[in-house]
């Protein structure tokens, strides 16, 4: 495993969380999730590779003598790292494998060994694939949006909960290794078929970008779906590659978090230096600060809603409160605590809170969330669209 590193994780990969299938073998939902690593006020990441014996509340040795005294006992010592968690209070605190934490980092590098579709369960029960990656194993074997999934591997899939449906496509730690294979079970229409997918390295997209009119100098959407590693980046160059005075509508809605970096490179496109964020560390004070030379003329407005966690939620509190940004939508989730992971032995890792993010202001965003400029319900983008335009960015 490599060196830990400080998270402000969302919420997304807490059990019983997930609402939307993603059959990528890794565990992901429609809540994607995210760790964050730090930086320090130099801007360089700050490896927590010597952790602190205390991690939030509870002490780092009462976890590893839990763990200790169940394998003894032949019992899971996981399952015991999570019961002494459970009883810290801690809202945020999570107990994961070492699979399950290989995953996790995997995932917010912005690639995953799968089979590159994404599927949803039906108020009836049925699942049906909403989404295959163009390229993927998924899409070369012809599996299409809106096809049922019927089985993995022979075993049915109707009645089988979302934990036990993404376990099946992930398969067993030998098994789920680029090249091996997995046999779905699918039905269109009145066919049926059988279809053996090989399963690859995929790489996500979390950032995509178009033009909002037909306008060559219209205002350009930047919609972007989770802080993984590159996405910062792809938020700048979208900006740096926006036509002339075009504005920009950046929609955050349902992005629950991500790298932290990520999310300071992308405040970079739209401030000229600056602070981005303040944290907290036991009780050890940080800042985050963005890169100077973003682009701070042309008009900005971004989109929010209770879908817009963590590390989103640190980007949209520092556009507003610098003046950079007016804020549509709906009030975010209001994630901004500190998580910090310590390997327990067997391999499992805890994590748990161990400080609270500012926006530069100074608000606390944990239990309040961020109360956008306009309020806007299911209408938001078309009037995040006019707020953009009397700013004079277009349409």
């Amino acid at each position: 495993m490599p060196g830990l590193t400080y998270h402000l994780k969302p919420c997304g990969l807490r059990r019983g969380a997930a609402l939307t299938l993603v059959f990528a073998s890794v565990l992901a939902t429609a809540a994607a999730t995210g760790s964050l690593p730090r930086e320090d006020d130099a801007g360089t990441e700050i490896k927590a590779r010597s952790v602190s014996s205390t991690v939030g509340s509870v002490d780092r040795e009462e976890i590893a003598d839990a763990v200790a005294d169940a394998e003894a006992d032949g019992k899971s010592g996981k399952d015991a790292a999570e019961e002494v968690v459970s009883r810290s209070g801690d809202r945020w605190g999570a107990v994961y494998d070492e699979r399950e934490y290989e995953d996790f980092e995997q995932a917010l590098d912005g690639s995953y060994t799968g089979v590159g579709i994404s599927a949803r369960r039906s108020a009836g029960g049925a699942v049906t694939v909403t989404g295959v990656q163009p390229g993927g194993p998924a899409d070369a074997a012809g599996v299409r949006k809106g096809d049922l999934l019927r089985t993995v591997d022979g075993l049915p899939v109707g009645k089988r909960s979302v934990a036990e449906v993404v376990a099946l496509l992930r398969g067993d730690r030998t098994e789920a290794a680029e090249g091996t294979t997995v046999v779905l079970g699918l039905s269109r229409g009145g066919h049926s078929w059988t279809s053996t997918l090989h399963r690859a390295r995929l790489t996500t997209q979390p950032v995509s970008v178009r033009q909002l009119g037909e306008d060559p100098e219209s205002a350009v959407l930047i919609k972007v779906a989770a802080f993984t590693k590159g996405a910062g980046t792809a938020v700048r160059e979208a900006v740096d590659e926006a036509p002339g005075d075009a504005g920009i509508l950046l929609d955050l809605r349902a992005n629950s978090g991500g790298l932290v970096t990520e999310a300071v490179t992308a405040s970079s496109a739209f401030l000229d230096g600056g602070l981005v964020a303040t944290y907290d560390v036991h009780g050890e004070q940080r800042a985050l600060y963005a890169e100077p030379g973003g682009d701070t003329e042309r008009p900005v407005v971004v989109l929010v809603d209770g879908g817009t966690m963590s590390a989103a939620e640190l980007l949209t509190g520092a556009l507003q409160d610098r003046g950079r940004a007016v804020t549509v939508g709906s009030r975010t989730f209001g994630k901004g605590s500190v998580q910090m992971p310590s390997k327990l032995p067997g391999g499992s890792v805890a994590e748990l809170t161990v400080g609270h993010y500012r926006t530069p202001a100074g608000r606390t965003v944990e239990g309040s969330g961020i109360t956008p400029d306009v309020g806007a319900g299911p209408e938001a983008q078309q009037r995040a669209e006019t707020v953009l335009s009397g700013l004079g960015g277009g349409s």
